[in-house]
């Protein structure tokens, strides 16, 4: 029997790696604010013989959050695994110097809506279902004040989460990718030399194989 993946920010970067990776195996669920992307990686897993759903929303939509969680109750009855790979990476600033729209942008995305998707996802997960969260260790860091501090408050929200559900579930692996070249670090390092970087690709395996052993 097929398995579910929703998988939140799918329609680039690792989100979309994981997304091919998991395409065999499971049907994916793809949530991300571009249509023309999701349309494109709906192309990729159609390619591979999997199948998905595409939901073109903003996660900070908590009404559009609720509606696509209902949707999967009503048709699925519950999820197997979700990936969240959604992030928002404001420009780099000092810190006396951040943009009150970006904090604000960065907050509703890595922190509010990631609070608010555990509180309806949790109920599809289950006891035997997985939660995978993508950490990036950037809090504390000279210009990162806003993404930093965000990302670090969403991880501790999934690592909460993770101590609350060990001997009961769902499962909840918390991953820390390699650098690589996706759009997000681009908008922190324009010009890098991508060359060295790791390949999204190899990272979703790398990933995957240790949610299995994790699991």
């Amino acid at each position: 029997m097929t398995q579910t993946a929703l998988i939140t920010g799918a329609s680039r970067g690792l989100g979309a790696a994981l997304a091919l990776e998991l395409a065999p195996t499971h049907h994916i669920i793809a949530v991300a604010k571009t249509t023309g992307a999701l349309e494109e990686l709906d192309d990729q897993i159609t390619a591979l013989g999997g199948a998905a759903t595409l939901a073109p929303m903003d996660i900070t939509t908590e009404a559009a959050m609720a509606t696509l969680c209902r949707g999967i109750f009503e048709r699925w009855g519950n999820l197997d695994l979700w990936v969240h790979a959604a992030v928002h990476a404001p420009p780099l600033a000092p810190a006396n110097m951040i943009d009150t729209k970006d904090m604000s942008k960065s907050v509703a995305t890595n922190v509010t809506a990631t609070g608010t998707l555990i509180t309806y996802i949790a109920p599809l997960l289950g006891q035997s279902g997985t939660a995978l969260f993508l950490d990036d260790l950037r809090a504390g860091q000279p210009f990162f004040g806003s993404y930093g501090a965000t990302k670090a408050a969403q991880i501790a929200l999934a690592r909460s989460w993770q101590s609350e559900t060990a001997k009961t579930g769902p499962k909840v692996h918390i991953a820390t990718p390699d650098p690589m070249p996706t759009a997000t670090r681009a908008r922190f390092f324009p010009g890098e030399d991508r060359a060295p970087l790791a390949d999204p690709t190899s990272q979703a395996k790398r990933i995957l194989a240790e949610l299995g052993r994790d699991a």
